[in-house]
């Protein structure tokens, strides 16, 4: 997830290139050699700086791209049994990666940094007491807003999602072209961290039984509220990032975007001209609840079972993502880490450009890191559960259905999966 400009970035980068060329590099005998797969622009400086600092330890760093194919990848590497010493691994997929036999727990190597991360983040890389992997980097949510049209049109930053349903009308009142927010069918992830936020959890586990309640109260409440606003004409239903979206934004016709703490360097890749227009805030809560957020988007660091060093593999992904050297360039990047003296340093830095005018802005960030939801697990086919959560969500929008009817067939197509793949249920 991108946040801050590169400039700094490019600096360090080449400074870490002219070390690595003076120092002749090559592995020596008793070197220990490992695989490492990982996307995203600060792996390389970071994976350079690391092996300038371990001459015993090496580590050969191939880009496998990020998402789903990723995670294919990884799991086909690993049933032929070569798959990589360390990689990426995005939170969502953790539990899959787990099931199939693809990660090997790294509990013992983990005691000295408990502190490093907050337990909601730990949580993500848990399963049953394990430990699976070292958190990377984090994107709590919050309300992105353009503040230059808030102050034009005269309204105020919703602090619920009640007084976003009254914002939401009073800009349709206000100005016809334009919208609070955009409804996007197709965005699994942003819709599950507004059902966890309202107290959802779509997979437990027990005993390696599982729960699957992707169509309990919660999130069947969460889709009435948004069938609400679509009904009633006061969000826009479309997919994001398109052509005619990106356009939209750049009219300041869209207002606001729920979304990770990377959203402003996305924005800011469709309309550079709003630099400085733009502010972040808390997401509006429930009435009633706290200021809990979920986290949407974010990686882990996971050695696999193929690893033929797990100590040094896992040596690896704890100094790339506690060492202050790693979590400077990964800053440096655009990322926001997920250690806590991480988010402690990326204070001291100037806002992303999209909000370079906030004073305020590393507070509600920090904020946000600090109150993400607790226990939150994610399913061992949640790349199913997308699809079918997509499918369901765009035929519901494109043919005027109910959207909990949606939720309703992608809970029935995940837990068939579960089934006929052999997974014990509790229902």
């Amino acid at each position: 997830m991108q946040l801050r400009g590169h400039t700094r970035y490019g600096a360090l980068l080449g400074a870490l290139s002219l070390v690595a060329a003076c120092s002749g590099g090559g592995a020596g005998d008793g070197v220990i050699t490992l695989d490492y797969w990982c996307w995203s622009g600060s792996q390389a400086a970071k994976v350079a700086a690391f092996n300038e600092a371990h001459p015993d330890i090496q580590v050969r760093h191939t880009d496998a791209g990020g998402s789903v194919d990723s995670s294919t990848k990884l799991l086909t590497a690993s049933r032929a049994g070569n798959a990589p010493d360390v990689s990426c691994v995005e939170y969502p997929t953790v539990p899959s990666m787990i099931v199939s036999d693809v990660l090997a727990d790294i509990s013992e190597f983990t005691t000295d940094i408990e502190d490093a991360f907050t337990p909601e983040v730990w949580q993500m890389t848990r399963f049953e007491g394990q430990v699976y992997g070292i958190p990377q980097d984090i994107g709590p949510m919050v309300l992105l807003y353009n503040e230059r049209r808030f102050e034009e049109l005269g309204i105020a930053v919703p602090a619920t999602w009640e007084e976003f349903a009254e914002v939401a009308a009073e800009v349709r009142e206000r100005d016809p072209a334009s919208y609070l927010t955009t409804f996007a069918p197709g965005e699994f992830g942003s819709f599950a961290g507004l059902a966890q936020q309202a107290g959802a959890s779509w997979w437990s586990v027990e005993d390696r039984e599982w729960t699957v309640a992707i169509s309990d109260d919660h999130t069947l409440e969460v889709a009435a509220y948004w069938q609400d606003l679509i009904d009633r004409d006061l969000v826009m239903s479309e997919p994001l990032l398109t052509p005619e979206w990106n356009n939209r934004v750049n009219q300041g016709q869209v207002l606001t975007w729920p979304a990770g703490l990377w959203a402003p360097d996305v924005i800011h890749g469709v309309a550079e001209g709003q630099a400085g227009d733009w502010a972040i805030a808390p997401l509006p809560h429930w009435e009633g609840e706290g200021a809990e957020v979920a986290l949407q988007g974010g990686t882990a660091l996971s050695v696999t079972k193929n690893s033929d060093h797990p100590e040094a593999a896992a040596r690896f992904a704890i100094w790339m993502n506690t060492a202050e050297t790693a979590y400077e360039l990964q800053i440096a990047a655009g990322q926001y880490p997920a250690c806590v003296e991480g988010q402690t340093a990326a204070a001291q830095g100037p806002p992303p450009a999209l909000t370079a005018g906030q004073e305020d802005y590393w507070e509600v960030a920090a904020d946000a890191a600090a109150h993400t939801v607790s226990d939150i697990t994610w399913g061992p086919n949640v790349s199913t559960a997308g699809d079918a959560f997509r499918d369901a969500m765009s035929a519901a929008v494109r043919d005027g259905t109910p959207l909990p009817d949606a939720l309703h067939e992608t809970q029935r197509v995940v837990v068939e999966e579960m089934r006929r793949i052999g997974f014990r249920l509790s229902q």
